[in-house]
């Protein structure tokens, strides 16, 4: 459906391949685009929607965490406006290029996927900008902040703060059309004091971008903060009372369905330090 304004000078793009939603910021300077989509070739639709849209030339990049769906279309955007800077968290940046093996290895063992052969034709691109706390980029008459709140999704996420527009993009901190995905580069423990961060960012009135799915509001970030605590405390749980963590997700109480939370429930018990663990657990 190609770019929507959704704030002053703020656009959002929903793409149907992992309903992954890509951002543009636009200022003096050009146009600071979020996330780059899942391959050379989906990127290339993403470039000709940002020239539709005629609102300007791109001029940075910002990958929100290291993951393919946000990154892998990094170097298509670099062929079409040139050598523009990529900026991610150091961690982000630094997993990129191993993140994107990975995908491409799984890619690679599925010959009947639709989009195998784009995804192993994409040049991996990592951020060359990086940050480990906070960074504010200049557009020329706005600035917009890039704060890394913590761990959760990844250990490298970001959120993209706009000010004069009230807009917080989430990426996969937040999902919209799906429960948040637990991978095995997920931080479960993490994840609710990060999005408290992201809370302190945020006003009654943002606009809040998740990573996936439609636009929502402080309500929702509050909501699925809340509902991501639950995982959390529902893991502490069963942890203190010895459930062995092979048991614990049939015995616990959760919130979303079981058959996505068995990574959520493994890496929490991994990540629980021995003072909150009571034998026996495995």
């Amino acid at each position: 459906m190609g770019f929507t304004e959704v704030a002053d000078r703020v656009w959002v793009a929903r793409y149907a391949w992992f309903d992954v939603n890509i951002t543009l910021v636009g200022g003096d300077r050009g146009l600071l685009v979020v996330d780059t989509h899942s391959s050379g070739l989906a990127a290339r639709e993403v470039v000709d929607d940002v020239r539709r849209l005629g609102v300007g030339e791109v001029v940075g990049i910002v990958n929100t965490h290291e993951h393919f769906d946000h990154t892998f279309g990094n170097d298509t955007f670099r062929g079409s406006y040139g050598a523009l800077p990529i900026y991610a968290h150091e961690v982000a940046a630094e997993q990129t290029v191993a993140a994107g093996e990975r995908i491409k290895r799984a890619y690679a063992e599925d010959p009947d996927d639709p989009h195998r052969d784009e995804v192993l034709e994409t040049v991996v691109v990592p951020a060359d900008r990086t940050f480990s706390s906070a960074l504010a980029l200049d557009l020329g008459d706005r600035f917009v902040e890039l704060v890394h709140p913590g761990r959760g999704h990844t250990a490298g996420d970001l959120v993209v703060r706009v000010p004069d527009s009230d807009v917080l993009l989430a990426g996969d901190l937040l999902e919209e059309s799906a429960p948040p995905s637990y991978g095995e580069d997920s931080w479960p423990m993490d994840w609710p004091l990060t999005l408290d961060v992201a809370l302190g960012l945020s006003t009654a009135g943002t606009v809040v971008v998740p990573g996936h799915g439609a636009v929502v509001d402080r309500d929702f970030l509050e909501e699925q903060r809340n509902t991501i605590g639950i995982v959390a405390e529902t893991i502490r749980d069963l942890a203190t009372r010895g459930v062995p963590v092979d048991e614990a997700l049939a015995a616990g109480e959760w919130p979303w369905p079981r058959e996505g939370l068995a990574t959520a429930v493994r890496r929490g018990y991994e990540q629980l330090p021995r003072s909150q663990k009571r034998l026996p657990l495995v």
